[in-house]
């Protein structure tokens, strides 16, 4: 009896002290928000008058355009390629099956800074076309401007489609031949067929791709702002930074996080609608192209990775090979931006790998415990700082920070030390806002990984009198070292492209390459930010690489499973 009412004891301290660890990184999570609603809650009643009257109807309407033709372009875009390249078999479509991915290697400010320079009136494609024309005036030949909703639209379009072109191929590879092939048996053209039968069944991919292009679009500010799209995202930004309004700007967040929290519930609702895919069978052979219909067909789907990639791509290698000759190499000043990327990025890498390891491994021993879902549901709570924007998840961090250097000052003064910011404005800071908005990557690879142990061998470790922790450490985690080594890349890459938390909370004096790129951009000196462009591309084409070899792979491409 006595045993057992000691056993008891032990599994009952066991489950609090790790519903307590999972409790930890969910409320950090959940710290921006509250921050966010404090903040916007001492602002005067003036400021939501001042705010509906001049700045979010202009903010919301170009919004929700922006939002409207992005996600009408990605939808056309990613499932018309995905299309292509399952269903036929023409000149390329091997090589295209994973280049249609390269423009996830290219940040969209990035894509807007390059063709900022390349659509100049004096750039090299008006100045091209003129000469093939004979035109010497360049006001005798004007293209379309680039700087315009429109141009946001199509640049920001041709970079997010491969959020549909990922899930809609993979809804593609799964589908059963037999469905295809009876409706061509009953007199149906390839037109039909796409239309009536592959198209919908592919709606839920399609819909889980536009939500995640569509997120992409809210956390851009670096696109919008370069050409000149009055969003939400760059209202909040100009009225913090250059006004000085903590409130207001806090308010226009609160606005944002409404349409954050519609595209989630959309996008949470298309994976549960994916379940009901039909069952697996024989895949789809794909139809031969030859002749002319082949070469369209190749034209047609080269031309998302002609303008998402290799124009803007190739722009960078140019303009960094001019700059690095005129100059002499590069700067010290760029030396350092790359050296502060680097560490923020590993530190953020770290600082996620730990927090996803904590989660997951306590999420385990609470199944093997056979125990209620506490540990999922706080792993889950932290894992939605992916879905706020990076402006948003910095603004809600200002008021939490600033208390916190309140304390720390208050504690210092106590002690005769000069009052000063120990946290705001520092690397600790940057660190944190990035780890709270990636953490999903590690741990959703990581649970995913650790799905895929079975329970006999906790089971195994725990008759050897292994605990918990020597568990994790001693066979979880050699087994998840693939899942590791992926979290940690994406993590890192992520980091390294991150602008708008990097700009709202970095230090003074401090540049990444992201936020370099942003200042010559801002002064209109394109050139000089073209190395580190172009080196945060090249970091990019490895999590690229990753989802090529994952998506080619038909055994890969499971659906809502």
């Amino acid at each position: 009896m006595r045993a057992a009412a000691t056993s008891v004891r032990t599994a009952f301290r066991g489950g609090l002290s790790s519903r307590l660890l999972a409790a930890l990184p969910a409320l950090l999570t959940l710290l921006p928000l509250v921050g966010l609603l404090a903040a916007a809650s001492g602002g005067s009643p003036g400021h939501w008058g001042h705010l509906f009257e001049h700045v979010l109807p202009r903010a919301t309407l170009q919004t929700a355009a922006l939002l409207l033709g992005v996600g009408v372009m990605v939808a056309v875009l990613g499932t018309g390629s995905a299309w292509a390249v399952t269903a036929y078999d023409f000149p390329g479509r091997k090589v295209l099956s994973w280049a249609l991915l390269l423009p996830l290697a290219v940040p969209t400010y990035i894509v807007a800074y390059a063709y900022l320079d390349l659509m100049h009136p004096l750039g090299p494609l008006q100045s091209g076309v003129r000469a093939l024309l004979g035109i010497a005036d360049p006001r005798g030949l004007r293209l379309p401007d680039v700087r315009s909703l429109g141009g946001a639209i199509v640049l920001l379009s041709f970079v997010l489609y491969p959020y549909v072109y990922l899930s809609t191929r993979a809804l593609f590879l799964t589908q059963a031949a037999e469905l295809l092939e009876a409706a061509r048996s009953l007199g149906a053209g390839p037109f039909q067929v796409f239309r009536r039968v592959a198209l919908p069944l592919a709606r839920p991919a399609i819909a889980v791709g536009m939500v995640l292009a569509l997120l992409e679009t809210l956390n851009d500010i670096g696109a919008s702002e370069f050409l000149g799209v009055q969003t939400l995202t760059v209202s909040i930004y100009t009225t913090w930074l250059s006004r000085g309004d903590l409130p207001g700007a806090a308010q226009l967040a609160l606005a944002m996080l409404g349409l954050v929290a519609l595209l989630v519930f959309l996008e949470v609702h298309s994976r549960r609608e994916r379940r009901y895919a039909p069952p697996r069978s024989r895949p789809l052979v794909p139809t031969r192209l030859r002749g002319p219909a082949g070469v369209l067909v190749m034209a047609l789907t080269s031309l998302p990775v002609v303008i998402g990639f290799l124009l803007p791509t190739s722009h960078l290698v140019v303009q960094t090979f001019e700059r690095l000759q005129s100059a002499g190499g590069a700067s010290m000043t760029l030396w350092r931006s790359l050296g502060n990327t680097l560490f923020v990025a590993s530190a953020t890498t770290v600082c996620t790998l730990l927090v996803g390891i904590l989660l997951v491994a306590l999420q385990r021993l609470a199944r093997v415990q056979r125990r209620g879902g506490w540990e999922t549901s706080m792993l889950k709570i932290s894992s939605i700082g992916y879905a706020v924007p990076g402006t948003v998840l910095a603004l809600g961090l200002l008021l939490p920070i600033g208390t916190l250097d309140a304390g720390i000052s208050a504690v210092a003064e106590s002690f005769g030390a000069a009052p000063r910011l120990f946290v705001m404005g520092s690397v600790g800071a940057l660190v944190f806002a990035c780890t709270v908005r990636f953490l999903a990557i590690s741990a959703g690879g990581l649970e995913a990984g650790m799905a895929r142990l079975p329970p006999s061998l906790d089971e195994a470790a725990h008759a050897l009198g292994r605990g918990p922790g020597a568990t994790v450490r001693e066979i979880h985690l050699p087994l998840l070292r693939p899942a590791l080594a992926t979290a940690a890349l994406l993590v890192f890459v992520d980091t390294m492209k991150e602008l708008p938390a990097t700009l709202m909370l970095r230090p003074m004096n401090f540049e990444t390459l992201a936020t370099w790129l942003y200042a010559d951009a801002a002064r209109g000196a394109y050139e000089e930010g073209a190395v580190a462009a172009l080196l945060i591309v090249v970091a990019g084409l490895f999590p690229v690489i990753l989802l090529s070899r994952a998506g080619t792979d038909p055994r890969s491409a499971e659906v809502g499973r």
